[in-house]
């Protein structure tokens, strides 16, 4: 990993970063989180929005009341939209496109605000995400929290809905993968999530005991499935770009595990000797992934590669425990941030970013591959023969 530029400012100063994001729109454009995860050293949050092309200052700086805990640009039209969770258990949203009028300048206070009137979460909101735009054009996004509920945020012409999801059962840890009614013994601290890039329904959510639960917005009383999972507090779970059902998972208790949803079993596991506090899939391969651990360590694996050792293991600060880790859509670029307030942009080696070659799309006599398809019907066979083998790869590794 080749160090790029690093991001810190003034305003970041004793917090650490509790959120990465890309905005969808511009690929150079990410937002980081500031807020700490220390529950005796609480104080006001703070969100920095950085270009690529200009690392020694934010674009943007937005203050809150509460500690930020995590952020999500929108994916759909409206791209200048960033929301947030706070420590408070509420959550607020930003429009990097809305003028100030008085100043012309950008407007620094937040578009919609959760307060105790609206409703908000009871404990800190650990994610938030953006979901797809419905068809009447109602913007709206999904946190969950460690009080043990997802919540569904809807915004209308400048005023906030709010709706219950669903409330998570803590289950008793059984030998027997069939859930009873009778084994729930709580409320489950749920702290991350990630949703089916097949579904919108189905999700998979991790829990501050190590549990990790299949669920879907369709059947809000129950799991569909209970995984064996971490013996400690599940800090991520992400699903793979191009394999729908195969999803990753990391813990405190050492370890990321990488999951088909329909078992209960992990698949594969690796031992990185130090609290996993990030793990990301990379967008260019299906086999490729990332993960940061509290030794201030990036691990970046190819599984296609090899499957028992990371590619490259690389400590990429000093004093400092890396707590996020994002691969860049587009370029073969990552960002780190650590619990002092820094981003650190480190470029991908080659033997990292290989990528998947179609026999089908090089040229028969020289070898060369083929220029990509301008015809739309043509283009939509190679991205789909593109997506095939992607996904064989990683069922390879998984057989």
């Amino acid at each position: 990993l080749l160090p790029l530029w690093q991001f810190s400012s003034q305003k970041a100063r004793h917090r650490a970063v509790t959120g990465l994001c890309w905005n969808k729109q511009h690929d150079d454009l990410f937002a980081v989180a500031l807020g700490s995860y220390d529950f005796t050293r609480q104080a006001t949050g703070t969100i920095c929005v950085y270009s690529l092309k200009n690392p020694s200052s934010p674009d943007f700086v937005y203050q809150t009341d509460s500690g930020v805990m995590c952020i999500d640009f929108n994916s759909t039209k409206a791209t200048s939209l960033l929301a947030c969770g706070l420590y408070d258990g509420g959550i607020a949203v930003f429009d990097l496109g809305k003028k100030d009028e008085k100043t012309h300048g950008y407007d620094r206070e937040a578009v919609v605000q959760a307060t105790i009137n609206t409703g908000k979460h009871m404990d800190p909101v650990w994610q938030v995400r953006w979901s797809t735009e419905d068809t009447s054009g109602v913007v709206s996004f999904v946190s969950i929290s460690t009080d043990g509920t997802m919540i569904q945020w809807s915004i209308t012409t400048n005023e906030l809905q709010v709706e219950e999801l669903m409330r998570f059962k803590l289950l008793l840890k059984d030998d027997d993968a069939d859930i009873d009614e009778t084994d729930v013994v709580g409320q489950a601290s749920t702290n991350c999530f990630a949703f089916s890039r097949d579904s919108s329904n189905l999700f998979v959510v991790g829990t501050e005991e190590g549990d990790i639960y299949k669920c879907s917005t369709a059947y809000t009383t129950e799991y569909l499935l209970a995984y064996e999972g971490h013996d400690l507090n599940v800090y991520g779970v992400e699903y793979n770009h191009f394999h729908s059902s195969v999803f990753l998972s990391c813990s405190a208790d050492w370890t990321v595990k990488m999951w088909d949803h329909g078992s209960v079993k992990a698949v594969m596991s690796w031992d990185l000797n130090n609290a996993v506090c990030d793990v990301a899939w990379a967008p260019f391969s299906s086999t490729v992934f990332a993960a940061v651990t509290s030794d201030a360590k990036v691990h970046v694996f190819d599984l296609n590669q090899n499957k028992i050792e990371p590619m490259c293991e690389q400590k990429v600060i000093r004093k400092a425990k890396l707590t996020h880790i994002i691969f860049n859509p587009v370029e073969p670029i990552i960002l780190v941030g650590d619990d002092k307030g820094s981003v650190v942009a480190l470029k991908l080696s080659p033997n990292l970013r290989e990528l998947t070659v179609v026999e089908s799309h090089k040229h028969p006599k020289t070898g060369e591959m083929k220029p990509t398809p301008t015809d739309p019907d043509e283009l939509r066979i190679w991205q789909k023969e593109e997506l095939d083998a992607e996904i064989g790869k990683l069922q390879n590794v998984m057989d």
